[in-house]
């Protein structure tokens, strides 16, 4: 019997021209998003930090990572991380995930800890959360919206109309493809929900408090957000007993790539491990 064969993310890879890398970040987006929304923060990061790559994945469900099967899980999506990072012929030396992206961060520090030296939720929480926040909302907006529409534009003023910035409107149209003379969603809003409803409910705290995780964890805090709650933070100091926990505070709201792209990529130049010896 043949057997299937394991679908592997789509996926770009940025490294310096400078030199040869000898670790790898590995960034994942947020709900809706893509591998190309963080380009820019990785061409300034390589630039600045060319001892690290950064591979930018579209995780199942978003961007071209079409046609994934279910359950869609932070654990589905971790793995799917591990099956690219073997498929590649490396590894995950750190992990940085934003919103969406950063559960599944942590759930892939969990469940694939080998090697990992670090691991960043930005904006993102361990603790379960309510159905609330941009993605769901996104979410309740579009399947409010037509199937179709006559331009991007059209769907823009939509979304605008549904209280998104015009910003986040013109981004989420990124999503729309063109069939025949009409645009259409190309994403699965009900396999999406299955991955957001699971996020929603996932309890992460065990990962923090792992007595055996040698992974250090970095949390980023938009100052902006409330979706890392005070009560939230004062977990994680309170978790950090034996060191290996950090929360950066960083102006700007939930979407900070976008808000304080130089913030975060100072933060990443500052903490990313370096060899001393190729320094």
């Amino acid at each position: 019997m043949t057997q299937a064969m394991v679908p592997v993310l789509s996926h770009t890879v940025v490294a310096s021209d400078t030199r040869a890398p000898q670790r790898r970040l590995v960034v994942l987006h947020g709900a809706f998003g893509a591998g190309h929304n963080w380009r820019t923060i990785a061409r300034t990061l390589v630039r600045q930090r060319p001892d690290w790559s950064v591979l930018l994945p579209d995780l199942r469900l978003h961007g071209a990572s079409q046609g994934f099967l279910p359950p869609h899980t932070l654990r589905g999506a971790a793995s799917d991380i591990a099956t690219l990072t073997q498929a590649l012929g490396t590894r995950a030396d750190a992990i940085l995930g934003h919103s969406l992206g950063g559960k599944v961060a942590l759930r892939y520090a969990s469940d694939y800890p080998s090697g990992l030296e670090q691991a960043w939720a930005v904006d993102a929480t361990p603790a379960p959360e309510p159905h609330v926040g941009s993605a769901w909302q996104m979410l309740r907006t579009v399947r409010a919206l037509p199937p179709e529409f006559d331009s991007r534009t059209d769907a823009a003023a939509a979304l605008v109309r549904g209280g998104f910035t015009p910003v986040v409107a013109q981004w989420m149209t990124s999503n729309l493809e063109q069939v025949g003379r009409r645009y259409q969603w190309r994403l699965d809003f009900d396999a999406l929900e299955e991955l957001l409803d699971d996020a929603s409910a996932a309890d992460l705290w065990s990962v923090v408090a792992d007595p055996a995780r040698a992974t250090t964890l970095h949390f980023i805090k938009a100052t902006d957000s409330d979706v890392l709650s005070s009560e939230t933070q004062q977990r994680l100091r309170t978790t950090n007993t034996a060191g290996g926990i950090s929360i950066h505070a960083l102006v700007g709201g939930h979407w900070i790539q976008a808000d304080n792209p130089n913030g975060v990529v100072g933060l990443l130049t500052e903490y990313l491990p370096s060899d001393v010896a190729g320094a």
